[in-house]
């Protein structure tokens, strides 16, 4: 079974354009650029012969892909495709305390303690739980050879991860930005990309 997959992060919102944490709790809209991103996307791919639509719970990653969905592709919601929590620190303005906070969970991550998390919120590791869920979902339909997964940045860093047999600790190894591609092919036994953090999309005028 063949299959490729275009993972791309949603579009910019508010709270990305002040550089405030969303996460899994805060479930936001688009905001003007957000949907000028979409645009962008669906003008540079929306001829590619997409089978299927995979898109988080939340409402930014299904604005980000609207346009599709509009030409009448299936889609479906897996809460598995949702950001990470980040409990507390949803929502909040960023301080040198909270951003010290963050810096440290980044260190316990990236030194191997994937089970760390903050206060209401998840860690690494219960987020690969629920990816490989929707994972077997996506791989189970051999007929979607080509398909649209609409995530967030954090959760998407952690499945390229999985699909690249990396540890996650490298999930710092996946730069993104707001409404940027990852190409994947799977050849039946393993994952390559095939189009690394492309945002050559984005540069259309």
């Amino acid at each position: 079974m063949n299959k490729t997959l275009y993972i791309v992060r949603h579009g910019q919102t508010d709270l990305n354009k002040r550089g405030v944490i969303q996460g899994r709790g805060m479930d936001t809209d688009l905001n003007d650029e957000g949907r000028k991103q979409a645009g962008q996307f669906f003008d540079a791919y929306k001829s590619v012969p997409f089978n299927k639509i995979y898109i988080s719970t939340l409402k930014r990653t299904q604005q980000s892909i609207q346009s599709f969905i509009d030409l009448g592709i299936p889609y479906e919601k897996l809460a598995g495709l949702d950001e990470l929590g980040w409990g507390i620190h949803e929502g909040q303005p960023a301080t040198p305390r909270n951003k010290g906070e963050f810096m440290q969970i980044m260190r316990n991550w990236v030194d191997g303690n994937l089970d760390a998390k903050f206060e209401g919120g998840e860690s690494p590791n219960e987020v690969k739980a629920r990816q490989l869920e929707a994972l077997k979902v996506i791989m189970s339909h051999p007929q979607e050879e080509t398909v649209l997964i609409c995530m967030h940045g954090r959760a998407l860093r952690l499945l390229l991860c999985l699909l690249t047999n990396k540890p996650l600790t490298e999930m710092d190894s996946f730069p993104h930005q707001n409404l940027v591609l990852y190409k994947v092919f799977y050849d039946g036994e393993k994952y390559t990309v095939t189009d690394f953090n492309d945002a050559s999309h984005l540069k259309q005028s």
